[in-house]
C-alpha cells in the first residue's frame, strides 16, 4: 500500500510538473508574441508615420475667400504692372458658402455617403474594416467604406490608386485633416470640390446647371437628384439617364426618412414631385480672353497642381476663388502685333488646298529671359474660351526644322563634324545603323557637299548621316534634355523622326521656340514662360516662376550654328529678310506639304511659326506661308529697336573632322594625237567619292567620229589631285591627204650633170 501510494505522489508530481511546464511555454510564448506584437506596432507607428503623414498641402480658407484672379502685364512705357484681365469664377467652377447651402442639401449627402458623419472622426471604422474584411476575404480589390472626408481628401489630391497603401494614407490623412477642420468647414469644401457631371465642379454650379437656380433656392427633391449624381455622373446624370437619375434620388430620399432627416410628408411629396430641368449653358464666361491669357492661365493651374500636390480640378478652383494675383511676361506691343496680323485671314489668301480655314499659330521669346512676350493660336477672331490653342496644345510634325536641334547642333557640339565636313549626297548613300534611308526633295542630290551647304538646302541625306554617326540614343536624349522637346515618346528614338521630323505625335510651336533659343543667348536654352510669380490676396509669394536655363551647347557650336542658319533662312526663307536686323532660321516642311514651319531668331527675339490645317490637307501655295507669317509679325517687332550684331565668342576654332573626301569627275575628249577636244566636270558638277559608279556620255564633236563605245560606265577612284578624267577618243572626219605625183625625169640622178659624151 505504502508502494502505491508514493507511487501516486510521485504521479502526482510528475503530472504537476509538467502542467507546469505547460504553463511555463505558454507564458514563455505569449510574452514572446506580446512583445514580438509591441515591437511589430512600434514599427508599424513609426512606418505609418513617415510613410503616411504627407498631408493636403492647401488650406480650406485658400477656397473659402471666394475672390476672382487677376492677371497683371507691365506697361513698357512706364514699367509699372497694370491690370491685364481678371479671371472671373463662372457658373461651372464657383463657391458657396456654406451658410447658404440648405440644411437638407447636407443632409441627402450624409444620409446616403456617410450615415456616420457626425460621429466619426474621419474614418469610420465599421464599413472601413468591412472593406478590409472584404478585400482580404472575398478577394476584391475594390475597398469601399470611404467617409465624405475621406472623399474630399480623394478628390483634392486626385489620389484614385486602388491599392492598400493609398487607403492607408487616406486614412492617415482623415484623421488628421478633421483635427484641424470643423465638420461643416469639411462639408462646405466637400459640397463646393465634388463633380457633378457636364463640367460642373461644386454644388453651386450644378444648381445653376441642372436647374437654372441658387443654391438656397433647391427643394428637397432637387437636392436628392443633384446629390445621386456625385456617385457615379455618367450613370446618374438626369440627361444621360433620367431613369437611373430617379431611382438613386428616390434612394437618397428614403435614406434621409430613415434617418430622420425628413418627415413622412417631406418624402412623399419630394419622391412624387417632377422635376424640371433647365439645362445650362456651357460657355464659361461672357468675355473672351486672349490666347496668351489662357496660355497663363493653363500654366498657373498646371503649377499650383504640383507646387500643392493636388488635382488640376481643385487648382482650377482655387485659381478661380483663391485671389491670386498672377504676373504676365507678354509684352502688350508686341501682342497687339500679332492680334492684328493674326485676326486677318487675307493674309494666308494665298494658300489653298482645302475648305476649311488654313490656320496658323506663333509664339514669340525672348531668348535670355524665357519671357513670352507674345502669341497666338489660330488665325481670326477668338470666339470662346477654352478653345484649342495651336501655340501651346497642338502636335504637328516639325519637317526639317528638326535638323538643327536633332543632328547638326549635336553634331558639331559633339565633335562628329564641322560645317566644313564633307559628307555625300547622293541616292547610293547607305548608313551603318539601319537600312532605312531618306530621300531628298524632289529627288535632287548635290554630289559631296559640306555640313554647311547641307543645312542650307536642307539636305535629307546629310541629317540622316549625322544622326547616323551620333547614333540614335544620343541624338534622342539631345532632343529631349538638351533642346527641352517634351512631346517624344520612345518610339521617336529613331531616324525618321530625328533626320526628318518624322515625329510619332509631334511639337509644340513652343517647344520650338524655346529650343532655337540656345543658338543666339549663347548656347543656353531657355524655357518659355508666360507668367513670372504668383501672389496670395494678402501680396504672399506663392511660387515664383522662374526661368529654366540649359546649357545646351557651347557658345562655338551656337556661334557656327547661328552662321549656318543665317545661311539657311537667306537661302529657304529670303522673305524674313530685314533691312535693319540680322535674321536666321530654318524652315520645315512634312510629307504631303501637310504642315510649313519656320523657327527664326534675331538678337532681340525668337520666334516659331506653325502653319497648316486642323485637319491635315496638302497645302497649295507659292514660297512658305509660316515664314510669311513670321516675316509679318517680326518686322513691325523690330521696327525702331536699335541695330544689333549677334554675339562671336572670343574662339571660332573647332577641332577638324574628316568626312568623305570629294573627287571630281572629268570627262575629256581626245583624238588620236592625244589632243584635247573639250572637257567639262562629270554629273552637272557635283564631286563624287570613291568607289561609286557614274555612266559618263560621250559627246558628240563636229568633224570627228567617237572610236570606242559611246556610253561607260566608270567606278571613281581616290587619286592624288582629287580627280578622274576618263578619255574618250574620236578619229576626224576629215580625208587623207593625196600623195603628190612622182616626177618621171631623164633617168638621171638628181643633182647629176648632164654632159653627155662631151663632159
Amino acid at each position: 500500500m505504502r508502494i502505491a501510494k508514493d507511487v501516486a505522489v510521485t504521479g502526482a508530481h510528475t503530472v504537476s510538473g509538467i502542467i507546469s511546464m505547460i504553463f511555463k511555454i505558454i507564458g514563455t510564448v505569449l510574452l514572446v508574441g506580446i512583445t514580438s506584437l509591441l515591437v511589430f506596432a512600434c514599427i508599424f507607428s513609426i512606418y505609418c508615420k513617415t510613410t503616411f503623414s504627407t498631408g493636403v498641402d492647401v488650406e480650406y480658407e485658400e477656397f473659402a475667400l471666394n475672390l476672382s484672379s487677376v492677371i497683371y502685364a507691365k506697361n513698357q512705357e512706364t514699367g509699372e504692372y497694370e491690370e491685364l484681365v481678371t479671371l472671373a469664377s463662372s457658373e461651372y467652377r464657383m463657391w458657396v458658402d456654406y451658410e447658404t447651402i440648405p440644411k437638407y442639401v447636407e443632409h441627402a449627402v450624409v444620409a446616403i455617403e456617410d450615415k456616420r458623419f457626425y460621429e466619426h472622426q474621419g474614418v469610420d471604422w465599421y464599413r472601413t474594416s468591412g472593406a478590409f474584411v472584404n478585400m482580404f476575404i472575398g478577394m476584391k480589390n475594390t475597398f469601399g467604406g470611404s467617409t465624405i472626408t475621406q472623399q474630399l481628401i480623394k478628390n483634392v489630391t486626385e489620389n484614385n490608386d486602388v491599392t492598400v497603401q493609398r487607403k492607408l494614407l487616406e486614412i492617415f490623412q482623415a484623421l488628421e485633416f478633421e483635427k484641424k477642420y470643423e465638420k461643416d468647414q469639411i462639408m462646405e469644401w466637400y459640397l463646393n470640390e465634388v463633380y457633378f457631371g457636364h463640367g460642373c465642379y461644386g454644388i453651386g454650379a450644378a444648381a445653376r446647371y441642372y436647374f437654372g437656380k441658387e443654391v438656397s433656392e433647391l427643394t428637397i427633391a432637387e437636392a436628392a437628384c443633384i446629390i445621386g449624381i456625385t456617385n457615379n455622373p455618367s450613370l446618374y446624370s438626369p440627361f444621360i439617364s433620367p431613369d437611373n437619375n430617379k431611382e438613386r434620388q428616390e434612394s437618397i430620399l428614403f435614406e434621409m426618412y430613415d434617418q430622420g432627416y425628413i418627415t413622412l410628408s417631406q418624402y412623399n411629396t419630394a419622391k412624387n414631385t417632377p422635376l424640371e430641368f433647365d439645362e445650362g449653358d456651357d460657355d464659361e464666361n461672357s468675355d473672351i480672353y486672349s490666347w496668351f491669357e489662357e496660355a497663363v492661365r493653363d500654366d498657373v493651374i498646371a503649377d499650383i497642381a504640383e507646387v500643392k500636390n493636388v488635382s488640376k480640378e481643385t487648382a482650377e478652383l482655387l485659381l478661380l476663388t483663391g485671389g491670386y494675383k498672377i504676373y504676365a511676361t507678354v509684352d502688350t506691343r508686341i501682342q497687339a502685333i500679332i492680334d492684328d496680323v493674326y485676326g486677318n485671314p487675307d493674309n494666308l489668301s494665298h494658300v489653298s488646298g482645302s475648305s476649311q480655314q488654313v490656320q496658323s499659330a506663333i509664339v514669340v521669346m525672348d531668348p535670355y529671359t524665357g519671357d513670352i512676350v507674345g502669341m497666338s493660336g489660330g488665325v481670326g477672331e477668338k470666339t470662346g474660351n477654352l478653345v484649342w490653342n495651336r501655340a501651346t496644345d497642338s502636335l504637328r510634325q516639325p519637317g526639317s526644322s528638326i535638323k538643327p536641334i536633332a543632328s547638326y547642333a549635336p553634331a558639331i557640339e559633339y565633335g562628329v563634324a564641322t560645317p566644313s565636313t564633307f559628307y555625300e549626297d547622293s541616292e547610293d548613300v547607305k548608313l551603318d545603323g539601319t537600312r532605312w534611308m531618306t530621300r531628298n526633295h524632289n529627288w535632287k542630290y548635290s554630289g559631296v557637299i559640306t555640313v554647311q551647304d547641307a543645312l542650307m538646302r536642307s539636305v535629307n541625306t546629310v541629317a540622316a548621316q549625322l544622326v547616323d554617326d551620333l547614333g540614335v540614343a544620343r541624338s534622342f536624349e539631345f532632343l529631349r534634355t538638351k533642346a527641352g522637346i517634351s512631346t517624344l515618346t520612345i518610339e521617336d528614338m529613331d531616324y525618321a523622326p530625328l533626320a526628318v521630323g518624322g515625329m510619332y505625335y509631334g511639337v509644340t510651336v513652343r517647344d520650338m521656340t524655346s529650343a532655337y533659343s540656345m543658338f543666339v543667348n549663347r548656347g543656353i536654352r531657355s524655357t518659355g514662360r508666360t507668367y513670372t510669380a504668383i501672389y496670395d490676396n494678402d501680396d504672399k509669394l506663392v511660387y515664383e516662376n522662374k526661368t529654366e536655363q540649359v546649357v545646351a551647347i557651347s557658345e562655338t557650336t551656337a556661334y557656327w550654328m547661328r552662321v549656318m542658319l543665317q545661311y539657311a533662312s537667306s537661302y529657304g526663307a529670303s522673305v524674313t529678310n530685314m533691312a535693319n536686323m540680322p535674321t536666321a532660321g530654318k524652315t520645315g516642311t512634312t510629307s504631303s506639304n501637310y504642315d510649313r514651319w519656320f523657327v527664326g531668331f534675331t538678337p532681340y527675339y525668337v520666334a516659331a511659326v506653325w502653319t497648316g490645317y486642323d485637319n491635315p490637307t496638302t497645302l497649295y501655295c507659292s514660297g512658305n506661308p509660316a515664314a510669311k507669317m513670321w516675316s509679318l509679325v517680326m518686322k513691325r517687332v523690330h521696327e525702331g529697336l536699335e541695330y544689333q550684331k549677334f554675339f562671336v565668342p572670343e574662339s571660332t576654332w573647332l577641332r577638324p573632322v574628316k568626312g568623305v573626301v570629294p573627287i571630281d569627275v572629268y570627262v575629256r575628249g581626245v583624238d588620236e594625237d592625244g589632243n584635247i577636244l573639250y572637257e567639262e566636270h562629270a554629273n552637272e558638277g557635283k564631286s563624287m567619292v570613291s568607289e561609286r559608279e557614274i555612266d559618263l556620255v560621250a559627246r558628240a564633236v563636229e568633224g570627228y567620229t567617237l572610236i570606242g563605245d559611246k556610253k561607260i560606265t566608270h567606278t571613281v577612284v581616290d587619286s592624288d589631285d582629287g580627280k578622274n578624267i576618263i578619255e574618250f577618243v574620236y578619229k576626224s572626219n576629215e580625208p587623207e591627204p593625196e600623195p603628190e605625183p612622182e616626177d618621171p625625169g631623164t633617168g638621171e640622178e638628181e643633182g647629176g650633170s648632164d654632159l653627155g659624151i662631151f663632159g
